[in-house]
Order: C-alpha cells, then structure tokens, then sequence
C-alpha cells in the first residue's frame, strides 16, 4: 500500500493526522464545552409575567368560587331550621268549663310571669276571681292573633267573662299562644327561631355594635386597625389574647367555615367578608349575625341565634327583654360557657356590667340607665326550656304521621310549625294518673318496684284527636312507646265486637235475645279440642245478650261467635279500623289478637262516635317558615255501621259499668255522669286492659308487665281505676240519650226481661230497635195493672172499629 493512501486511511478513522500523538488526541477530546450565555433580561420578563398570570388566575378562579359560595348560601335557604311542634292552643270564651286555679296553672306552664300589675305580652296578675293578662301574638293556620290586654273573670268553674281592657262589651274567642313541646332537629342539633331585625330591641343592637365592631357601619368587611391592634397585644402578651375579627367576620366564620385556627381559614374568612359585604348591606348581614351567633348549649342541642337564646334563658320572646336582659345576651357572645349565667351566675353578671359600661362610654346609654341596670337580677329561669321534648310519646306519634307527607329531611330543616292536638292539662293529668297508680298497684300487690308497666291513649270525641299519650310509667324519658309499639293480647276487648256483629247480622234480635252460657267444646283440626270457659269457672245457663257482654261471659261469647261465623267477627274488627289482617282462629273470639293502645282506640273511637270512623290524629295544622298554611288534616269521617245499630250495643257497655265487670267503678265517677266501657283481662292475668269513653272522651289504659309475666290484675282491680282517675280528670261530658223514629231506649227488668221503669230493682236502661222491646211489663211496674189498662183500652178500640 503506498505510503500515501495509508496516511489518509490513518487520518479518516482516528480522526486526526497519522503522525499526530494519541495522547494529544485524548487531550482534545477531554476539552469542556463552551459555557452558555445567559437569556436576555426580555426572557426572563416575560417567563415572571406568565407565572404571575397563571398565579392571578388561579387566584381570581378561588375568588370567583368563594364569591359563588357566599352568594349561593347566603341568598339562598341560610339555615337547616329544624320543625317547632306545638300543643293546642287554650281559647277562651264565655261559658268556658274552667276554674280560676286550672287557669293560672294554664299560663304558668306557658311561662307567664305573675306581676303586680299585667303591661308587657306574657305576664298577669290574679285578682280573686278575676285575671287581667297581656297576650302574646302568635300565628296560627287560619290567622295572626294578635296581643291582647284581657280581663278574665271565673265563676262557679267556669269562663264568666272575657273583655279586652279598655273596651266594653265582650270580646270573641280568644286564643292563647300555645305551648312549645318539642322539637325535630337536622342531624348537626343546631336550633334558632328566626327573627326579624325589627324585632330586636336597639339596645341589644347597640350593645352588640359597641362591644364586638365599633366600625361595623364604615368598614367593608375588615378592620385594618383593629387587627393591628390585636397582633400587637398578641405578640406583647406571647399568644392569642385579642381578636380583631369584625361582625362580618364572625359570621363568615360560624356560618362558611370551620374552627381550626390556621392562616388558610383565616384568610378565607377575610376574602369571604370583603365578598359578603361587596354583595350584601349591612341590615341584612347584621339581621342574618343575630340569628347565627351562638349563644349556648343544651344537651347535645345548640342555641343559635337572640330569638332562641331569649326563650332559653328568659323563657320570653326577644322582644319582650329588658335591657339588663339585652345587656347579658351580648355578655355571652364571647363565651357562652365561660359565662354561662345558670352556672357562673358571677361571671355572667361581672361581663354583663362591662357592657352595660361600654354602652355608656359610647354614648348609646347614659349613666343614670346604666345604673339602674347593673341593680337588676339577671333575670335567668333556674331551669332551661329543654328542647328535649317532654312529650316523647306523643312527639313519635306526630312524627309518624308527620312522616306519612313529608321526607325526614324537610322535616328537619324547612322550619315548619306543627300545630297538634295535644291538650297540656289533660297530657299532665293522664301522665300524674299512669304514675301514681302503677306505684300504688305494685305496693298493694306486692311486687317488685318496677315490676309493673302502663300505657294510655286519650281521644277527644267526635274528632278523634289524641290529647294526651303516655308511652310508659316514666313518661318524660324517651324509650319504648308501649302506646303505639306494645302488641299485647286485648282479650275481652274483642267482646263488644263480637256482639255488634251479632246485633248487624240479625237485626231483629235484641239485647234480651236468650244465649246459652254452658260449657262447650270446639273442634280444632290436628289439635285438642278447645274447651273455654268462664273467668270464674262458673256457668250461668241461659242469659240475655246484654247480661253475657256486661259481666263477660266467655262462653255465651263463644257461642254467639261461632253462630255468626268467625270470618264476620274478624271482618268487623276490621271495618272498625284495624288496618291489618287476622288469624281467623275461634280463640279469636275471646280476644287472642294482637293489638297496641292506640290501635284500640280507633277500635273503641269508631263505637263511642256511633259507626263513624276517623283516624286518631295528632296533628292540625302544618305552617311554612313564614307561617303560612301548608297542610291541614281535617277530619276524615266514613260511615262503617248503622248509627242505631251501634246505639243498640253502647247501651251494654253502659250496662258493664252499671251492672257488669266494671260496676265497681260508679263511686268514683262523678254523680250523673254516664259513660260506657270494657274491661280486659287475658290468660294468666298477664294484661289488664279498660277501653271507655263519655260523650267527649274515649280513654285506654293497659297495665301489665314488659317481660309478659302474670301480673295478678284483672281489667277490673287494674286498670278499670287508672281510667275513673284519668276520666275524673278531663271535665268530661256524660252520655246523652238519644231516641229516634227507628230507636228507643227503655228500662228492662233483668229477672223478667220485661218492661220496666227506673224504680224497679237493678233496671237497666237498654235501646232497641223498632219492633224487637218486649211489649208487656214487669210487676215491679204495675205490669197487671198496666196490663189490665191495656186490656180495657183495646177492649174500647175494638167497640168503635
């Protein structure tokens, strides 16, 4: 190869002439690339704008998204307001049956206050007879009543007259406001009444202003100077000693965000007022601070808001405070704990006196007012108004049929206002009845403190409104409602039924038609022959109908059953208003099914109202957050039974109380009064069951033990004297007698089963139906005498046909 082309060969592949060193090759290679040069200062400007651009994007986005949060929330529903539940209201008129002591219990239990002389809404004053009282407004279904000024005068235990003072003349009707008795709460249990700024007393505003944010009505959200200031303290003092939040501030706090004491929530809280007050006056974020503000706690239920805070510590509306009271409601703004008034009465009123201070220093109170108000009491109730409901029993009642219109979260947070027809004195009386007899019943049978239990359901009639329910023995506490929820066994109680099926299915028989009350026995398939007999294991030949179903006769029940057909008897049952189906078994007859009190009383409801069956309701009226009128439930009748027909079978259980199983009870129901009724009693005397009502009431009481052990009580030695208590009680009307061209009530002599009258012994007043009364009388009424009389007069008809 020439010299030449190995030269160039050597020069192509290394890359470098062939006589040129390898070492000197590596060194080349080795040499450092050329620095960089910086970017133009253009460069660099315009990488800074971008980032800042993207940065005020992002922030104007978080703006723009708590901007949205403000204004959807705030213009929107603010609050999950929970449903305010309330008793029916006290009316009074002339005529009225009510003494003057029952009517001052009345206005104390709703928390009017007893004054020397009656100026402001919720006070009276008693004078002997006599009541002068101020109102409070209230909106009702059908109308605002408003305050009144009344005289009130009582006589002989009744409503004498009622007149608005100053005016002469009677008034109309006129509608206390009624009781609050509990409440349906969201899940988060916070409560308020909403109220309107109007409404608030100045002073109260006025003090709010010049002790939480003096600059309120000049800032836009956020006091500069008085966040300076505070950082300030707080960094004299090493920690938080000092706010400088603004109103504005405080209600962003409480109403978008949370507690954490971070720099991110805080500077949430400042963006978020500055969008509040860019959007919102200041009447209106001020109206909306006085009904967030928290203000206490009551059990697991918050207080927010001066409306709910006045009832809960004054038991009055806001309104209606004083200013001393007004001067301790914004006391508690910094600390409802710190300076709870019910447990540092001391703090509370050294706080309260230091805005009353302010107040003066500020000029919006001079010094002479001031005074006079440091003097005052704090004026707090010893006891809080629970929002816990007293009723509870009752308050599930509602709920359920509450529950049958309306979702559990609007029931929760739409605040409306339950109208029901809970009745206070009756609901008191039923439940100081149900707890002092268990208690007296368990000490004369001698059992076990706690042994026994107990239940009662009252109804006014026609109406079939519940205007009391006691779910237990403790009824304050809530818990198993044995009203509503506690299937027991009704045995008797089945009894009535099984006669009016009879009465429906014949309706020329009557309540003297002959029944055999013998022993029998009833084929069962597969099973043992059933063979009931008698409570007293005592057969009595053969009766009447009325007699069988006065003193309960197993037997001669059993006999009419079986001679109807069980089907008819379950089919009655339920066209009286058992919504469910039954065993159709023969020991139905004798009162094997299952059934709560409340469910016998839509039985029982249906008989005393003479064939009309109406639901037992609880509930009136349903009102919006603005009290308007959403729902009513009104009364909704059906016709189930001949009127007569039922008339016919009321006057043997008037017979039961009168001659039967439950005579016993006459020397404690006040003279004159007529009612009718059933006793109980089932195997093992394990239940002891009364169903009975008058002309305005229908009253159930059950007594028996939760564990289903025998008890040892009878309906009669039970719970027949539980309901004569609660009976007493309710200033009831007696049974009127009611005769028509298809109807006739007359005395019966119960040895003859003839024609009788009131004079002869042990008659009994029975209706009959046209065409099936006997036609001759007893000879304790003359009956040969009357009979030869009537002999004569046909004997004279007959001379001038």
């Amino acid at each position: 190869m020439p010299a030449s082309s190995a030269r160039l060969r050597q020069t192509t592949e290394s890359g470098a002439p062939a006589s040129m060193p390898a070492k000197s090759s590596r060194k080349r290679k080795a040499k450092r690339a050329p620095r960089q040069r910086p970017a133009p200062r253009s460069t660099l400007r315009r990488r800074l704008l971008v980032a800042a651009g993207l940065l005020l994007m992002v922030l104007g986005g978080y703006v723009a998204y708590l901007d949205y949060l403000v204004q959807d929330k705030f213009a929107g529903r603010r609050w999950a307001l929970p449903a305010h539940v309330y008793a029916r209201p006290l009316e009074l008129y002339p005529g009225l049956a009510l003494s003057a002591e029952r009517f001052e219990s009345e206005l104390r239990r709703l928390g009017y206050r007893a004054v020397y002389a009656a100026a402001e809404p919720g006070t009276f004053a008693r004078r002997g007879r006599g009541f002068d009282l101020v109102t409070r407004e209230f909106t009702f279904g059908d109308g605002h009543e408003p305050s009144r000024r009344l005289s009130v005068e009582f006589s002989a235990g009744s409503v004498e007259r009622v007149a608005i003072r100053g005016e002469s003349g009677q008034a109309g009707p006129v509608r206390l406001d009624p009781m609050f008795i509990g409440g349906i709460y969201p899940g988060h249990q916070e409560d308020r009444i909403l109220v309107r700024l109007d409404d608030v007393p100045a002073t109260l505003v006025d003090a709010l202003i010049v002790t939480e944010d003096r600059t309120f009505y000049t800032h836009s959200g956020l006091d500069l100077r008085a966040i300076g200031r505070a950082l300030w303290a707080n960094l004299q003092a090493g920690q938080v000693v000092q706010g400088g939040s603004t109103i504005t501030q405080q209600l962003v706090k409480s109403f978008f965000l949370s507690n954490e004491r971070t720099l991110w929530r805080k500077a949430n809280e400042a963006l978020m007022a500055l969008l509040l007050e860019f959007h919102y006056d200041k009447p209106e974020i001020l109206g909306a601070y006085l009904n967030e503000v928290y203000l206490g706690q009551d059990g697991a239920r918050a207080i927010h808001g001066v409306g709910l805070a006045s009832q809960f510590y004054f038991d009055r509306s806001i309104s209606e405070l004083s200013l001393p009271q007004t001067a301790l409601l914004v006391a508690l703004v910094r600390g409802p704990s710190y300076y709870d008034p019910r447990r540092q009465p001391q703090r509370a009123r050294a706080r309260r006196d230091l805005v009353l201070d302010v107040m003066v220093e500020q000029g919006v109170l001079d010094a002479d007012q001031a005074r006079r108000a440091r003097q005052a009491p704090l004026g707090v109730g010893t006891q809080a108004p629970s929002g816990a409901t007293s009723y509870p029993a009752f308050l599930d009642l509602v709920r359920r049929q509450l529950r049958e219109d309306y979702r559990a979260e609007d029931l929760s947070s739409q605040g409306l206002r339950i109208m029901t027809t809970l009745e206070p004195h009756a609901q008191a009386h039923t439940e100081r009845v149900v707890a002092t007899r268990v208690a007296q019943l368990e000490r004369s049978r001698g059992l076990t403190a706690g042994t026994l239990e107990s239940a009662a359901v009252v109804l006014r009639l026609p109406q079939g409104e519940v205007i009391a329910l006691v779910g237990g023995r403790r009824p304050r506490y809530a818990g198993f409602n044995r009203a509503l929820d506690a299937q027991r066994p009704i045995g008797s109680l089945i009894k009535p039924v099984v006669y009016l099926a009879a009465l429906e299915a014949d309706p020329s028989r009557s309540l003297l038609a002959p029944i055999s009350d013998e022993p029998l026995s009833v084929p069962v398939q597969g099973e043992q022959d059933w063979s009931p007999r008698n409570y007293d294991d005592i057969s009595h030949g053969v009766v009447p109908l009325y007699a069988a179903l006065a003193n309960s006769y197993n037997q001669a029940t059993v006999r009419l059953g079986l001679e109807i057909g069980v089907d008819r008897v379950a089919t009655t049952v339920q066209r009286l208003g058992l919504n469910r189906g039954l065993n159709r078994y023969p020991s139905l007859l004798l009162g094997a099914v299952m059934m709560s009190p409340v469910e016998v009383a839509q039985v029982y409801s249906t008989l005393a109202s003479e064939g009309f069956r109406s639901r037992p309701r609880a509930i009136g009226d349903v009102l919006d957050v603005q009290h308007r009128p959403l729902k009513r439930y009104p009364l909704e009748v059906e016709q189930v039974v001949n009127p007569d027909t039922v008339r016919v079978l009321n006057s043997a259980l008037e017979a039961v109380l009168e001659v039967g199983t439950a005579r016993s009870v006459r020397a404690h129901l006040p003279d004159g009064l007529r009612a009718a009724g059933k006793t109980g009693t089932t195997n093992d005397l394990r239940d002891s069951w009364f169903a009975g009502f008058s002309a305005e009431h229908l009253v159930v009481v059950w007594v028996g033990a939760d564990d289903n052990s025998s008890v040892g009580l009878t309906g009669s030695s039970g719970a027949l004297p539980m309901w004569a208590d609660i009976m007493n009680g309710l200033n009831t009307a007696t049974l009127a007698t009611v005769d028509s061209d298809s109807l006739e009530h007359l005395w019966v002599d119960p040895d003859t089963q003839l024609l009788a009258d009131e004079r002869c012994n042990g008659a009994v007043r029975l209706a009959f139906l046209k065409g099936t009364a006997p036609e001759r009388y007893a000879p304790c009424a003359g009956g040969g005498v009357r009979e030869a009389i009537d002999k004569t007069m046909d004997w004279f008809r007959g001379l001038f046909k």
